[in-house]
């Protein structure tokens, strides 16, 4: 079967297309004006440095706090291949296979904008690598988020060079092993080369493009689960009303507010009298917390889809003006500053996820202790309880600042960095996590809506309970929760549910 294509081309990389290009495997490709933009900004910096005497950062100097020594042009092939060596110290857990797919296609479209001077055969090799299912064995621990990622990103290209680790189609061997089965030579770097593959910020924007594309679906099953869960709970559908909102207009809240009356459309439960004229916050408070949280990570997406388009390797070539400049695009503050804002987000929605949990085992609104018909004899769903409780804990914990700590390197010439890196993996532990926390929310307001029958909710409730009920049973006696609890997730993840 022909794979669909994506071409590389100065076109902004949006969202849809990211997971379209994931989704569906296509084949990374090259256009026309693409190689056209990577051959002139190549050939410039072949002229200029047959021009020039003097020193041209990272192109004939060494690096970082070496910029002052001058390295002959014999050496210069050298150079960038003792850089992409020398400066793979890439530690830790390997970071998920579509992470690492999101770096070559990043790195690739940040290339062929052509600002980089590099070779078109550098950069077909990249995509030969994304094509091919070849991925580079890359690791969560080394970079600051200064100089770009440099630790991850050399790692990331050392089979360009035909050294390291890769998996190809999920089995792992020796990158020059993949290399001979495929009949490549290892790419002979040129001028500047080693420095435009490490200067960049592919490691934290490829996080952050992963976790926006968890976050999007997490927000929708943030409003479905609780929608679910209030009307379980025998909630009141007043404070989503739309007046409550336009005199407190946040899109976000506003939003929120719209999912839920139109989630609860037609349900039983939400119209009938109540006895109560209060709910807790977890519940009367969901349009302002997951609104507040839509309009973080809408934010956060912003930022990050500008990234993305952007170059950030050192030193750019400008040939139409004549210029090759030494600056600071690598530098990772504005990812750093917006993947930890995304983690404290992404945490509340576990934060309030985990009260409603609460609530539901509680014993209120006549529902049964811990949700079971035999409560003593049976533990129900207390446990499970406990587990959410632990992850949002953990996510507290995670959500700490990493942007707010600086440790000068390179012999203090980087005296300021962003620990962009350990913000970027941090957050999409917290994202991760949140499918947990919302898979136990969804395991127990399933369980609470049993025991509102013959009673019904929504259409739209029904239909995705009764999908949910082919994966996961009623719990009517004790069992392994924890079985309930992964098929959760798997349903989550698996799902297509969107608002």
């Amino acid at each position: 079967m022909t794979r669909e294509i994506h071409y590389i081309s100065p076109e902004q990389l949006t969202y849809p297309i990211i997971e379209q290009v994931l989704e569906h495997s296509k084949m990374l490709v090259l256009s026309e004006e693409s190689v056209a933009l990577i051959e002139k900004s190549k050939a410039y910096l072949d002229r200029k440095m047959s021009e020039t005497d003097g020193p041209l950062y990272g192109i004939n100097t060494g690096f970082g706090a070496l910029c002052n020594i001058e390295v002959s042009k014999d050496d210069l092939s050298k150079l960038q291949e003792n850089l992409v060596i020398s400066h793979a110290c890439n530690l830790g857990s390997e970071i998920p296979s579509d992470v690492v797919r999101l770096m070559l296609l990043l790195k690739a479209h940040a290339l062929a904008k052509g600002n980089s001077a590099v070779q078109l055969i550098t950069v077909q090799r990249i995509l030969d690598l994304y094509n091919h299912d070849i991925l580079s064995i890359v690791c969560e621990q080394g970079s600051l988020g200064a100089s770009g990622d440099l630790a991850p990103l050399a790692k990331l290209f050392l089979p360009l060079l035909g050294l390291g680790e890769v998996y190809h189609h999920g089995i792992k061997k020796s990158a020059s092993e993949v290399l001979l089965e495929m009949g490549w030579e290892p790419i002979r770097l040129q001028a500047k080369e080693g420095l435009a593959l490490l200067n960049g910020t592919q490691f934290m924007s490829a996080h952050a493009v992963f976790t926006l594309l968890k976050a999007f679906r997490l927000l929708d099953y943030a409003d479905i689960i609780g929608a679910l869960s209030l009307d379980s709970f025998d909630g009141l559908i007043e404070p989503f009303m739309a007046q409550v909102q336009e005199i407190r207009p946040h899109p976000g809240q506003i939003r929120t507010a719209a999912n839920f009356r139109n989630l609860l459309e037609g349900s039983e439960l939400i119209s009938r009298k109540k006895a109560h004229l209060q709910d807790p916050y977890s519940f009367r408070c969901i349009p302002q917390v997951h609104g507040a949280v839509k309009d973080a990570v809408n934010y956060v997406a912003g930022v990050v889809e500008t990234e993305i388009n952007s170059v950030t390797d050192n030193p750019t070539v400008f040939p139409d003006d004549d210029l090759i400049i030494s600056g600071g695009n690598f530098h990772g503050e504005p990812l750093a500053l917006s993947l930890d804002f995304l983690a404290i987000a992404l945490s509340e929605i576990g934060s309030i996820s985990e009260r409603r949990t609460y609530r539901l085992i509680s014993g209120d609104h006549q529902l049964p202790e811990f949700l079971v018909a035999n409560p003593g004899l049976n533990s129900g769903f207390m446990i499970p309880q406990y587990a959410a409780a632990s992850i949002v804990s953990q996510n507290k914990q995670l959500s700490t600042p990493a942007s707010v700590d600086s440790i000068p390197s390179s012999n203090e010439q980087e005296d300021h960095v962003s620990m962009g890196g350990n913000a970027a993996t941090k957050a999409l532990k917290v994202a991760t996590n949140i499918y947990s926390i919302l898979a136990i929310e969804l395991y127990n307001a399933a369980q609470a809506m049993e025991f509102r029958r013959p009673a019904k909710t929504s259409g739209f409730l029904e239909h995705f309970l009764a999908d949910y009920r082919k994966k996961v049973s009623f719990v009517s006696e004790d069992t392994l929760m924890y079985v309930g609890i992964n098929k959760t997730i798997e349903f989550l993840e698996k799902g297509k549910y969107r608002l």
